[in-house]
């Protein structure tokens, strides 16, 4: 195994991962249903699937795909999913909030 190259990707996705997303969701999971254990299994189960087919699949769309169009792809889909979680929270933050 390569030892140099796993801790490269463990450094990369863990810093990657702070602050994220991932992170925010199971947080706000955590703090709705108060069991930390089920939510941390099933996001730890959820995030090595991803990151396995991530694996799979990744040197198969490289050879396809662009990494420059990859990146593309990979950006608008941040921005359209964190338009998505917006638009779904304004409302709630101004009906609970704001009224």
């Amino acid at each position: 195994m390569n030892w140099k190259l796993f801790l490269i990707a463990f450094g990369m996705l863990f810093l990657a991962e702070m602050g994220d997303k991932t992170q925010l969701a199971v947080f706000t999971l955590v703090t709705q249903h108060k069991q930390p254990l089920p939510i941390f299994l099933g996001a730890s189960a959820a995030l090595v699937v991803v990151t396995l087919i991530g694996a799979l699949f990744g040197d198969v769309v490289a050879k396809y795909v662009p990494q420059a169009v990859l990146q593309l792809i990979a950006g608008g889909l941040f921005v359209a999913i964190g338009i998505f979680v917006l638009w779904g929270a304004v409302p709630e933050f101004i009906r609970t909030y704001l009224h």
